[in-house]
């Protein structure tokens, strides 16, 4: 048995005009018929306009959507996670939607359903969540290294192209020797990780990468890994 994580830069059904390939990919990767995906918006907040884009997507896709909430009544969540097949982060606060998800003990329940099989995903915080640390704006006025679940190991930079912080963030660290390497993942690009280790970049814009970023002689390496354009 195989496990999957799926680590999204940006895009997909948050924004506007999306494409659905890269939610298709997450799909068909479970090999289901109709496969369960359950969204999990709790960095925003479970931001009502969030959860309905996402059903606006996923309703029309072979497969049954779900999603938890922490801000309102929560279902017994151990029953529905370990029954799913895919799970979807989305994006927001990834401080706070740590913090919520470890009081209930969401996230000892998300290794476990990874460790079962069950398809791990998401886009923002949704991506970094999965690593040792992330790079986030969560907090304070500056971007900042959080530690996360560990799924995989190293860290994680979101976003890398599209917001103008970022790179300069990551070279500094690096030079800083804060992180020796860092999975830098641009908008409209995903990283696939099968038994955590990288697999393949999931292009679903044109010609959107994921560097491992590193340090060689003092000099920011950006190296591209194999792509696949859906």
């Amino acid at each position: 048995m195989k496990k999957h994580i799926i680590a999204i830069g940006g895009g997909g059904f948050g924004r506007k005009n999306s494409s659905q390939l890269i939610e298709e990919y997450l799909l068909n990767i479970s090999g289901k018929n109709y496969p369960k995906i359950c969204f999990l918006p709790t960095a925003t907040g479970d931001n009502d306009s969030y959860i309905v884009r996402f059903y606006s997507i996923f309703t029309r896709l072979k497969c049954i959507p779900s999603h938890v909430e922490f801000f309102k009544r929560t279902i017994d969540i151990k029953a529905h996670i370990m029954e799913q097949d895919v799970v979807f982060v989305g994006g927001g606060n990834t401080k706070s939607m740590l913090a919520i998800w470890n009081d209930w003990g969401m996230s000892a329940l998300l290794k476990d359903a990874y460790n079962k099989g069950v398809i791990m995903s998401g886009v923002s915080a949704g991506a970094i969540c999965w690593f040792t640390t992330g790079i986030t704006d969560s907090w304070d006025n500056e971007l900042r290294i959080l530690p996360c679940l560990n799924f995989i190991s190293g860290t994680c930079c979101p976003h890398y192209d599209e917001e103008p912080s970022r790179i300069p963030y990551v070279k500094k660290i690096l030079l800083d020797e804060k992180i020796s390497n860092c999975i830098a993942i641009e908008g409209g690009a995903a990283m696939h990780f099968i038994d955590g280790k990288p697999f393949k970049n999931l292009s679903f814009k044109k010609n959107k990468n994921t560097y491992n970023v590193f340090l060689d002689n003092n000099a920011i390496v950006e190296s591209p890994y194999e792509q696949i354009q859906l």
